[in-house]
């Protein structure tokens, strides 16, 4: 069968999208800053078709820059049997529409979306649009494959899978999330065109780099607001590959593609014993000293100081916390299990070890006071004055379909509106006690809370290379299209 996964090009007066393998989907404002991540399930799902002999063509046209036409153009040159789209909850009217452009054209062609807001309102999109099938859960890597085998070959359909029969929506039950990861191929970074994502991204402090994703996804799995846990992973699904088949995937990327950075975007990074074994892979192998890897932590890990120190030696560079606020109160109600005291310890622990920190803020809970935003400004800027983080990000609090929080919003009263254009960080969709201006003026000045003459001091004295000189500059420029997207 020959099976497209695509990217179509969405026309924006808003910029550029930031859609694949992107948790809180947002537009880029400014080209200079304009990047996309690599899909890692996509690449996968690629891949494992590939593998049992199918015909694949990536189609990534937003990353391509590709015109709707051209995208159009290089659809009909492969001349697929199934095209599959990623979707998220902004811009699901746009692949509606763009599903029914493409059914028009050619009647036969099957066409499948994935993503997390399919999983939360699957039956929606067979409702409003010609799609064919619609995917629910994350391991749609697996089951596309099934998919392809039932119309290919008979094979009985996995749970998890929306159609239609005679008009009728039907389904095939939950999905199970029970996948051996280890089974998976090594991604064909050829096939899924992995240079295109390698140069211009805010996480890689040099390039080459590359996107993995060792574990799905987040073994805490429960903070209200994640649409990933809530819709495509949920935490007692958690698995990872074992230590020794993510050390072939980081060997196999150094020694191929002379990659210098990886970004690992599982939910959560694996602790413990998993984190020490792969570390002594790394050291032992001297890769530590060839590339850097960077990870998402919890500050409420069972991971202890000499741990980071450990990662520091065994090549780990860049470390993201989720803050996402400074108030216990806020901490409790989007259920983060982190109380505010253990994030202080823990940054000392790895900025101590010379890694570099980041942390994510949110503003706009329903429930919190104008002075509850303060709290949490003051907060972070502490944190830049003690060197304990190097960066930052800040957003606005989104309610994704299928979220606790969405419900909780649904019920009370909360929600403005449910446009699903307007959920994109662009304004506010909660009933907040504070106006949406002054909201945006707060992320502003979160953004500005770094400028600090310990933050400038420890800044210059970093620049050692040309590398250090490039990503400094492009997190400059990341600053200043921020200010613009909440000033506007």
């Amino acid at each position: 069968m020959k099976i497209a996964i695509c990217y179509p090009p969405l026309e924006s007066d808003k910029g550029r999208p930031l859609l694949s393998q992107n948790r809180q989907f947002q537009w880029f404002t400014s080209p200079l800053t304009a990047y996309s991540i690599y899909p890692v399930i996509m690449a996968q799902t690629a891949t494992l078709l590939k593998s049992n002999n199918h015909q694949v063509a990536w189609l990534d046209g937003i990353t391509k820059n590709w015109s709707f036409e051209k995208f159009n153009q290089k659809l009909k040159e492969f001349d697929p049997d199934l095209v599959v789209m990623e979707s998220k909850t902004p811009v699901i009217k746009h692949h509606w529409s763009i599903i029914k452009q493409l059914k028009v054209k050619n009647l036969k062609l099957k066409v499948v979306l994935v993503g997390d807001h399919v999983s939360a309102l699957p039956q929606e999109s067979l409702e409003n649009s010609p799609v064919d099938y619609v995917l629910t859960g994350g391991d749609y890597d697996f089951s596309l494959l099934n998919l392809v085998n039932h119309l290919g070959k008979g094979t009985k359909l996995a749970g998890g899978v929306w159609y239609r029969e005679k008009s009728k929506v039907k389904n095939t039950g939950a999905p199970k999330l029970n996948h051996n990861l280890d089974k998976l191929p090594l991604i064909d970074r050829e096939l899924t065109c992995w240079q295109d994502y390698a140069y211009k991204n805010s996480n890689f402090y040099r390039a080459p780099g590359a996107y993995t994703m060792f574990a799905r996804d987040c073994w805490w799995g429960k903070c209200s607001f994640c649409s990933w846990v809530h819709n495509l992973y949920p935490s007692k699904t958690y698995r990872t590959v074992s230590p020794q088949k993510a050390f072939q995937e980081v060997k196999h990327l150094v020694e191929n593609y002379q990659v210098k950075e990886i970004m690992d975007d599982s939910g959560t990074f694996p602790q413990k014993s998993w984190l020490r074994q792969f570390a002594k892979l790394m050291i032992d192998s001297g890769l530590n000293q060839k590339l850097k890897i960077n990870c998402n932590l919890r500050f409420n890990s069972d991971l202890e100081e000499r741990d980071y120190q450990l990662m520091a030696k065994a090549g780990f560079r860049f470390l993201l916390f989720g803050l996402e606020s400074a108030n216990q109160k806020t901490l409790d109600k989007i259920n983060k299990n982190l109380n505010v005291d253990q994030v202080e310890k823990v940054l000392s622990w790895t900025s101590g070890a010379g890694l570099m920190p980041h942390v994510t803020v949110m503003v706009g809970y329903p429930w919190e006071s104008e002075q509850d935003i303060k709290n949490t400004i003051t907060f972070v800027k502490k944190l830049f004055q003690k060197n304990l983080i190097f960066t930052m990000q800040a957003t606005l609090v989104i309610p994704y379909p299928g979220t606790p929080l969405f419900a909780e919003a649904k019920k009370k009263g909360w929600l403005k509106t449910q446009k699903w254009a307007d959920y994109d960080m662009r304004k506010a969709v909660l009933k907040t006690k504070t106006s949406e201006k002054k909201l945006k003026q707060y992320i502003q000045t979160l953004y500005a809370s770094f400028l600090t003459p310990q933050f400038a001091f420890r800044t210059l004295k970093s620049i050692r290379n040309f590398d250090d000189f490039k990503y400094i500059a492009f997190q400059g420029l990341k600053f200043f299209s921020k200010k613009l997207d909440f000033k506007k």
